[in-house]
């Protein structure tokens, strides 16, 4: 990605740019909510609709001049329709955070219920957390993962919903590595008469492939992120039936949102049709199999898993059982030395802080697109083992790294 001239005019951002590409480059990105999307969306995103203002929608615009911002936008509308079969789609929304705000603002009130899975069993903070405005402007209860088996406890769900009489509730999920039963969820919303959002902003790609079941035509409301197993421009996106599209579209502009991240939507548009392609498929089912082998391996080094596996593209691990004195920060924070970046993350029971807490978590979606297989995973999984069973060695995580910078050379990012 040529930056000369970011560097004639501003030194210092284009030295960060290119550090940014060689860190990229020269580490192993398994943070569960990164990709590395490819140089034509790269591009996409780096273009000149930037420059163009287009508050509104295609075909209705607030300003002059909008005829191929409108061109771009319907493509990328065109191509997720197809994708994921949805009655209406929004792509405007600037992350998935904003994607769920819309739902709200176009279904609820000030005050009113929401359900969803608690953040240290698997949930998002655009769900009730109370640091989040979900948890400030709305009631929240919250459902749990069954502590036993790792899984959604969908009777405990069905019963939270029948005492709680929530006006929506949540499902989809930012570490919850099993596949969900929409089904299951919208019984349960049926029940009370409640709306049901399911955010998919994880599993979006996984999703559009059909490697997980869909929600779509069974809950409400299917948000969404467009820069993770999707591989597309960075941002969120809202798919409904076309009852709720009006609702939907003034809740996102102007109810939450000015102009559009043109040159973002663009973005998306090339992602969603390089996702239309039958490679995407083959990609996605390779991101599952490295997940499940990644799973596997840590296992065999003796680390527990929260529900035992993975269905998806991520894997969590509670280091409680194997390394009871080793936050998942601390773990992270050694991985990253090794040029392994993941995160620590909350588990289910949580009992420490989540800015340091029990667990860790790992996905495969970026490792695939580089071109790692199962055993390129594999020797991943021995190599995390390895740093997290030996933290405090100097002489380890430089041996992983330098095996590390072996596989950034073998599987290059951008050639």
């Amino acid at each position: 990605m040529d930056t000369a001239h970011v560097r004639d005019v501003d030194p210092a951002v284009a030295d960060a740019l290119a550090g940014e590409r060689d860190r990229q480059e020269q580490t192993l990105a398994m943070i569960a909510s990164e990709n590395h999307v490819s140089e034509a969306v790269l591009e996409a995103q780096g273009s000149v609709l930037t420059n163009k203002y287009a508050e509104g929608y295609p075909g209705s615009r607030y300003y002059a001049g909008c005829e191929y911002a409108d061109e771009v936008e319907e493509l990328a509308i065109e191509r997720a329709t197809e994708l994921w079969g949805a009655d209406h789609v929004n792509v405007q929304p600037h992350s998935g955070t904003q994607a769920n705000q819309a739902v709200y603002y176009a279904v609820l009130e000030p005050g009113d219920k929401i359900l969803s899975l608690d953040l240290t069993h698997g949930g998002h903070l655009s769900h009730g957390h109370p640091a989040n405005f979900t948890g400030q402007i709305y009631d929240v209860e919250q459902y749990e993962v069954d502590p036993d088996t790792g899984y959604i406890d969908y009777d405990g769900l069905r019963a939270a919903a029948e005492s709680f009489d929530p006006d929506i509730i949540v499902s989809g999920y930012s570490a919850y590595p099993r596949t969900v039963e929409w089904d299951r969820i919208q019984a349960a919303a049926d029940a009370v008469d409640a709306y049901h959002l399911a955010d998919i902003a994880h599993i979006t790609g996984l999703v559009a492939a059909g490697v997980h079941p869909s929600p779509v035509g069974i809950a409400d409301f299917v948000t969404g992120s467009t820069h993770k197993t999707i591989r597309a421009g960075r941002g969120g996106i809202v798919m409904c039936d076309e009852a709720f599209a009006d609702d939907i579209d003034k809740a996102v502009f102007p109810g939450g949102q000015g102009g559009p991240l043109m040159h973002n939507i663009a973005g998306k548009a090339v992602g969603f049709k390089e996702a239309l392609e039958p490679e995407f498929e083959a990609y996605t089912e390779q991101v599952v199999a490295n997940a499940n082998t990644l799973a596997e391996t840590l296992q065999d080094h003796g680390l527990s898993l929260v529900s035992g596996g993975t269905d998806n593209h991520l894997v969590l691990a509670d280091l409680r059982d194997s390394h009871p004195d080793l936050p998942g920060g601390d773990a992270e924070d050694a991985l990253a030395a090794a040029n392994i970046v993941l995160n620590g993350n909350t588990v289910p029971g949580e009992t420490r802080s989540p800015f340091n807490p029990s667990g860790i978590r790992a996905g495969t979606a970026g490792l695939t697109t580089r071109g790692f297989d199962e055993e390129a995973t594999a020797e991943v999984g021995d190599l995390i083992y390895r740093v997290v069973d030996n933290v405090e060695s100097d002489d380890v995580i430089y041996e992983v790294g330098e095996r590390v910078a072996e596989l950034c050379e073998e599987y290059p990012l951008y050639e």
